[in-house]
C-alpha cells in the first residue's frame, strides 16, 4: 500500500519535519541564483550586475508562468488526492505538465524574436546593451528547463516526496556554483558564461524530474495518459493566480526600481539596488519555502473535510511565521555589510549604498511572512480571487504607489523604504482578509484548544 504522508496527524514537530526540506530547497535555490550576480560582480563587474538586474524581468515573467501551474496545479491535485480521486489525480498532473511545455515553447520563440525590442524596453543603456543581450538569449533558450525545474520542484513536494525535490535543488546549485567559476573565472566566459551555468543547473532537476514521473509507478503521482479537461486548467490558473501576478509584479516593480535607481543615483544606484533585490530573495526564501511546504497539506486536509487538523496547522504555521519573522529582522541587521561585501568589495561607493539602503529595507521582513503565507494558504484552499488579491495589492499596487511617490518627498531612502510600506500596509489587509474567511475554511482557532506540542 501506498503511504500517504498527508494523511497523518500533524503536530509541530511532524510539520516542521514535512515543511524544513521545502524551506531548505528555496533557500538553496535563491542562493544559487544569486551566485550568478556574486561571480558577475566580482569577475566582471558591478556595472554587469546591472545588467542583470535589467533584465532580470524576462526571466520573472517566466517563473510567473512556471509558479501560477505548480502552486495551482499542487492544489487541484492534493485536494483530488484528499477526495480519494487518485487516477484523476494522475491524469491533471500529466495534463498540467504538457501546457507548462507548451507555454515554455511560445515563451522561447517570443523572446528570440523580439529579444531587442525587450532589452531596450526595460531599461537597457548603450553601456550596459551588450552585456544585457549575451545574458538574455542563453536564458530565453533555456526557458523550458527553467519551466520543468520549478514545476517538479513544487509537484514533487505534491507527491509527498519534499527530500528529492531538495536534493536535486541542491544538485542542481553546486553545479551552477561550480561551473560559475569554471566558465568566469577560468574560461572568461562573463555574463554569457553565468547564464549557460544556470541553464545547466535548471536542466538537472528538469531531466531527473522528466525520468523519475515517466518511470517510476508506485507513487502518488507519474505520468499516465492525459486528460483534456480545460476546467481543471481554468482552475489551476485561478488558483495559481496570485503566484502568477506576485512574479509578474516582480518584473514590473524591478524595471521601476531600476528606472529610479538611474534618475536618482545613475547605474551604480542599480547595482546596489540589485544586491538589496538578491539579499531580499535569500531572506524571504524560508518563508515562501514554508508556505510551499504546508500549502498541500491544507489542501488534502480540506478536501478530505479534516477541520481539527485545519485549525491545528494553522496555529502552528501563525506560530511559527511570526517567530522567524523577527529571527530574519534581526539577522538581516548582522548580514547587511557581509553580504553587501560580497557583492561589491571593490567598490565602496556601491558598497555604501548597498548597506545603508538594506538598513532600511530589513524593516520589510517584519510582515512579508504573514503575507506570502496569507496568499499561499487561500491557493490551498483553491480560492484563487482572494490569494490573487493579496499578491496583486502587495507587490504591485503598494509597491508601485511608494516608488512614485516616496522617492519624490523623501529622496533616496523613499526608493529603500518602498518595500516596507507596501508589506506593512499589505500585512493589515491579510490579518483583515484572514478573519473574515476563518469560519467559511474552518481555520479558526478553537476554545480550550490545547497548546502546541
Amino acid at each position: 500500500m501506498i503511504e500517504n504522508r498527508f494523511a497523518q496527524s500533524f503536530n509541530f514537530y511532524s510539520l516542521m519535519k514535512f515543511s524544513i526540506p521545502t524551506m531548505i530547497m528555496m533557500v538553496f535555490m535563491s542562493l544559487y541564483q544569486t551566485v550568478d550576480g556574486v561571480f558577475i560582480s566580482n569577475l566582471v563587474g558591478e556595472i554587469a550586475l546591472t545588467a542583470l538586474n535589467v533584465v532580470y524581468p524576462f526571466t520573472s515573467v517566466v517563473i510567473a508562468v512556471a509558479i501560477m501551474l505548480a502552486s495551482g496545479g499542487s492544489a487541484v491535485l492534493a485536494i483530488d488526492m484528499g477526495l480519494g480521486k487518485e487516477q484523476r489525480a494522475k491524469e491533471n498532473f500529466t495534463f498540467i505538465l504538457l501546457v507548462g511545455i507548451l507555454l515554455a515553447i511560445v515563451l522561447t520563440i517570443a523572446g528570440m524574436v523580439w529579444i531587442d525590442p525587450i532589452i531596450w524596453f526595460l531599461g537597457a543603456t548603450p553601456r550596459i546593451y551588450q552585456m544585457c543581450y549575451d545574458y538574455l538569449v542563453v536564458m530565453i533558450l533555456s526557458t523550458p528547463l527553467a519551466i520543468l525545474q520549478l514545476l517538479f520542484q513544487t509537484f514533487f513536494v505534491t507527491a509527498g516526496k519534499p527530500k528529492i525535490g531538495l536534493i536535486f535543488t541542491l544538485l542542481s546549485g553546486v553545479a551552477n556554483i561550480v561551473l560559475d567559476a569554471l566558465f568566469l573565472g577560468v574560461f572568461h566566459m562573463g555574463v554569457r558564461g553565468a547564464a549557460l551555468a544556470t541553464a545547466i543547473g535548471y536542466a538537472i532537476t528538469a531531466l531527473y524530474g522528466l525520468g523519475y514521473f515517466a518511470l517510476q509507478r508506485k507513487g502518488q503521482l507519474y505520468f499516465v495518459k492525459p486528460r483534456l479537461r480545460m476546467d481543471v486548467l481554468i482552475k489551476t490558473c485561478l488558483n495559481g493566480s496570485s503566484e502568477m501576478v506576485n512574479n509578474l509584479s516582480i518584473a514590473v516593480t524591478t524595471l521601476l526600481f531600476n528606472l529610479v535607481g538611474l534618475r536618482f543615483l545613475k547605474e551604480e544606484g542599480v547595482a546596489a539596488i540589485s544586491i538589496i533585490l538578491y539579499a531580499q530573495f535569500i531572506m524571504t526564501a524560508v518563508f515562501m519555502g514554508y508556505a510551499n511546504g504546508v500549502a498541500p497539506i491544507f489542501s488534502y486536509k480540506y478536501g478530505a473535510n479534516d477541520r481539527p487538523q485545519i485549525r491545528r496547522i494553522f496555529q502552528i504555521s501563525i506560530f511559527f511565521i511570526s517567530a522567524l519573522s523577527i529571527v530574519v529582522f534581526l539577522l538581516s541587521f548582522v548580514l547587511a555589510e557581509p553580504i553587501a561585501m560580497i557583492f561589491s568589495a571593490n567598490n565602496l561607493y556601491v558598497l555604501e549604498l548597498a548597506k545603508h539602503g538594506f538598513y532600511l529595507f530589513a524593516i520589510s521582513f517584519l510582515f512579508t511572512g504573514l503575507n506570502i503565507f496569507a496568499s499561499a494558504l487561500f491557493t490551498a484552499f483553491s480560492n484563487g480571487i482572494v490569494s490573487g488579491f493579496l499578491s496583486f495589492l502587495r507587490t504591485f499596487v503598494l509597491l508601485v504607489v511608494a516608488l512614485l511617490t516616496l522617492p519624490n518627498w523623501i529622496g533616496v531612502n523613499g526608493i529603500w523604504l518602498a518595500v516596507p510600506f507596501a508589506e506593512g500596509i499589505a500585512a493589515l489587509v491579510s490579518l483583515f482578509v484572514l478573519y473574515v474567511y476563518q469560519q467559511k475554511y474552518h481555520y479558526a482557532k478553537l476554545k480550550n484548544q490545547p497548546h502546541i506540542e
